[in-house]
Formats: structure tokens, sequence, C-alpha cells
């Protein structure tokens, strides 16, 4: 069985000593995220690399031992964490979506009332901000306190968002309904002149009728093309090539879906961040600038085929080729040694469970509708007919008003209650919300892994742990545990100040904020995390 929770003890060590900055600062620090990039991809790919990640694995400073130490490890959670140096239990965005007890509603991380939708290309309604985020992110306190100009730009609302935080000169997403880019008023008043004008002379049609077929011979990929288990998007088989024809001739909304899971959005989103870049003039200004990128290809591929799967080598063979690009256009517009970047992911993925359980390992999906029939249950007999569990979100169960309170007066009936969740397929430990709270020093590895990612007001009653190999996903793969799997993640930064070299030390991505704040002569009050001894 893989280990789990290895990293969980990371946030209870002692960090390294303060690092003085650099005499020189950067002109530009560079935040990239690559969605869903596991720890071992660099092991098991770098040697098929070429140019950017090459760039950064020979030419930079890489952190081997890098891991969430947390229990919900997902996007918006991971994004956070990464923009903040701080961990879900502080800066308050444990998942991608929760239950909004006093709105009586499931509320995604970045949902604002207040905001407004500004769209580019197609219609767009509500809005959103960083608002629910509880502490400033990096690029937040650089625009604050150093003036600096913060651009942000991902194909998710989550990602972008969280790593600009509550402010920024151009921050912007693919809309969720994939038809056109948005970004709200917590931003801008009104859409960007160059955000249009990327947009105008670069249409994502444009790639309409391509195909993607394997950039490297076909003897250089491991494992079976046509994996148990794997999702693929309508139009497309388990193997290579896929075409993006959409299902009507013409670029549709299944274009989208094809075209958002291939390396052409990721190469696309580098054209779009260095475009930004050249008519921002990010890096032309006194202070250090600021541009974040979160490439989201990369997790639609791993959802859809697994991290055994040729397609998850080959966008990676493909982003290796994107961000060799947007480097080469950063040494010419800001200058070969004035600019700094800083990689993460928000989180790893597990194999695809037919896949595991193939090879005898315990693995498996899990129904989270059984488990909410299974408390119903027990519950019915004692608190009466109705409905008593609002729903099982991930990790988190809530109940209906009034209803655990209910539950825990009796300790017959809560024992009742966390045995049938346990006696579940796939469950490991459910943890009580009470006996959660304050448990970010715990001893219990796991307890103190759902400590982290407990937020009073917002987290569920019942917090469940699944075993590693398991979740709740119908299809395909997915993360959000605390397994080695879905935690570990790699860690590099490359750039002036930077000592070259590979490092042995457990850390976490919520490092990789104070890093690039500690290069850029700023300290970040709330970070968990701290600056590495990379910086020289």
């Amino acid at each position: 069985m893989r280990k789990i929770a290895t990293a969980v003890a990371l946030a209870t060590l002692p960090g390294p000593g303060p690092h003085a900055a650099p005499e020189l600062r950067p002109k530009l620090a560079v935040i990239i995220v690559v969605d869903q990039m596991r720890a071992d991809y660099v092991d098991r790919f770098n040697g098929q690399w070429t140019r950017g990640l090459k760039r950064m694995v020979t030419q930079g400073a890489w952190f081997e031992h890098a891991a969430y130490p947390y229990l919900s490890t997902l996007t918006c959670a991971g994004h956070a964490t990464i923009s903040t140096g701080s961990f879900p239990h502080v800066h308050g965005v444990f998942q991608n979506t929760w239950w909004d007890r006093d709105a009586r509603k499931l509320m995604t991380c970045t949902e604002d009332p207040r905001a407004t939708a500004i769209g580019y290309g197609a219609p767009v309604t509500g809005g959103d901000s960083a608002y629910r985020l509880q502490v400033p992110t990096f690029a937040d306190q650089m625009r604050t306190r150093r003036q600096a100009r913060v651009v942000a730009l991902s194909l998710k609302d989550r990602s972008a968002v969280m790593l600009a935080g509550h402010g920024g000169d151009a921050v912007v997403w693919l809309s969720n309904t994939l038809d056109g880019w948005e970004s709200s008023s917590a931003y801008a008043q009104a859409r960007l002149p160059a955000i249009e004008a990327f947009l105008e002379a670069n249409p994502m049609a444009a790639d309409f009728g391509k195909t993607w077929d394997r950039r490297l011979p076909v003897a250089s990929y491991s494992g079976p093309d046509e994996g148990a288990g794997e999702a693929p998007p309508e139009g497309w088989t388990r193997k290579f090539p896929h075409t993006l024809n959409g299902a009507r001739g013409k670029p549709d909304a299944v274009f989208m879906a094809q075209w958002v899971r291939s390396p052409f959005a990721d190469a696309y989103l580098g054209r779009f961040a260095a475009s930004l870049v050249r008519s921002l003039e990010l890096g032309k200004h006194e202070s250090t600038d600021v541009l974040a990128v979160s490439f989201s290809s990369p997790d639609f591929v791993g959802h859809a085929f697994g991290p055994r799967s040729h397609e998850v080598q080959d966008v990676y063979a493909h982003l290796d080729q994107t961000l060799g690009t947007l480097f080469d256009g950063l040494d010419a517009q800001v200058g070969k040694d004035q600019w700094v970047v800083g990689l993460t992911a928000d989180h790893g993925v597990t194999p695809i469970p037919e896949q595991l359980v193939a090879e005898s390992t315990d693995a498996g999906r899990i129904n989270g509708a059984a488990i909410s029939e299974a408390v119903e249950r027990v519950v019915r007999p004692v608190l009466g007919e109705g409905r008593h569990v609002t729903m099982l979100n991930i990790n988190d169960l809530y109940f209906e008003p009034g209803v655990y309170a209910g539950i825990r007066k009796s300790r017959e009936l809560l024992d009742a209650v966390m045995a049938a969740i346990a006696a579940r397929p796939g469950i490991l430990r459910v943890f009580r919300a009470e006996e959660v709270r304050g448990a970010e020093k715990s001893k219990d590895p796991l307890l103190r892994a759902a400590a982290l990612s407990y937020f009073p007001g917002r987290s569920g009653d019942l917090i469940l742990v699944p075993k590693p190999g398991w979740m709740i996903s119908n299809a395909g793969t997915t993360h959000g545990s605390s397994s080695d799997d879905d935690q570990r993640v790699p860690l590099l930064f490359m750039g002036p100040g930077i000592k070259p070299g590979t490092y042995q030390q457990p850390v976490t991505p919520a490092d990789l904020a104070p890093t690039l704040a500690a290069l850029s002569g700023l300290s970040l009050s709330k970070a968990e995390g701290h600056a590495l001894p990379c910086i020289q």
C-alpha cells in the first residue's frame, strides 16, 4: 500500500533561517503552476525535455521532496496555498466549492455576489474575486507595498483569481462555458485593450481541425496507449491521434472540450502571457512586477487519461516547448538575468483505480450517495423522517441545520454514524469537526492533515479520509486525498539570486511565495512557509 500523508509533518517543521535579499532585485517575479503535476513526472520525463522544463531542472534549484501537508488536495486550495504561503486552515480556501450554510447552496471558491463579470467574446454572468481568501497573496503585497504590476491568467477562474488575489492589472481566465474569456470588476472596470487585442488576433478556433499526435517517437512512451478506465472527451478514443474536430464540423462546445484537453491550449496560454508581458511592459518598472500563469491542460488531460498514459507524458513534452518559448521571450523582453521564476503544482493525482486493481492493489471508486444513505438509515430511527444529510462534497459531509447537534447529544448515535461511514468501501478514517479544529500539531498524521484543511464555518460536520487509490469519481481519475500520489509535487526555482542544484530537505509549495518575496526584498507576515536556502 502506498504511504499516506508523509508530508503532513512538514507543516510543523521549523523552517530555514531568514535569507537576505540579493543586492539586485529581479525586475519580474514569475509564478508558474502546472495543474496536477506529480513530483515523479520530473524523474520520469525530464530526459525527454529539451527547453523550458529542462532549463529549470538543469539551471535551477530543484527541491525533490516537496509535498502538501493537508488532506483536501484540490485546485483552489493549492493555488491559494502557493500564492499566500499559508495553508487552508489559515487562508480559508479548502476546496473548489463548499456548502454555504447561510446561503443554503454550494458556492465556488471565487464566487462573489459583489463582483460583476467582464466578458471577452461571449456573454457572461455573475462575478468572481478572491474575497473569500483570508490572507493577502504575494502579488497583493507586491502590488500594494511596491506598486508592482500584476498579471495572472489561466484556463480556470479559481487558478487565475487565487494567484492574483484581491487586485491586479490584468487577471483573466477562460469562462466556464469555454466559449470566451472573462475577468471581473474586482480587477478592472471595463475590458482591457491589451486582452482584447490578443484575443482578436488569436482566435481559439484557429486550432480547429488540428490533430494532437505524439511529439516524441512512439518507443519513447511507457505503458499502453489505451489504458483501462480512461475517459476521453466526446469525439476521441483512448488511443492517439486525437483530432480537434468537434461534433458538427465546426468549433462547437465539443471542440472546446477537446481543445482544453490538448497541448494547444497550453501553447495558447503561453502566447497570451507573453503578449501581456509586452503590452503591459512587465519588468520595465522600478519595482519587481509579477506574472502568474497556471497551465490547466495537464489537469484536464490527467483526469481523462490518468498519470500513466501516453497523453500525460506527451502533454509535458509539449509544455516543455511552451515554457521554453515563454522563457526565451522573457529573456528578450525583460533581460536574461532580470527575472526569477518559481514552478510548482497545486496537487498531484492518483492512478486510475481500474489500473491499480488490475495490479492487485487496493483501490476503487467511492459511492458518495451510498455513504449519505447509510448515514440516513442510522439517523432516521432516532431523529425522525426527513432529510438529515445535506450533501457529501469530496471529503466534507454536511448535515441539515440542527441535525449534527442532535446527533452529538447521543454518543451511541454519533458512534453509529461514524461506524456506518467507516464501513463503506474506500474510507480510511472519519473525523468529527470538533476533533479536527485546532489539531494542526497533532501527532496523528491523518488528523493533522485534516486539521490543516479545516476552516471553521465552511468545512463539513464530518471529515472523511479516503484510502490511497480510492476516490469519489465515476470515470477517469482524480485527486483530493492525503496520499503521496496527491500530495507530492515538484518545486523548482530559477533566475538571479537562485543557487542551482538539487535539494533534499522536505519543503511545501507554501515556501514558493516567501522565497520569491525574499528575492524581491519583501516579507510575508502571514505566511506559514519559509524562504528556502536556494537563495544565494
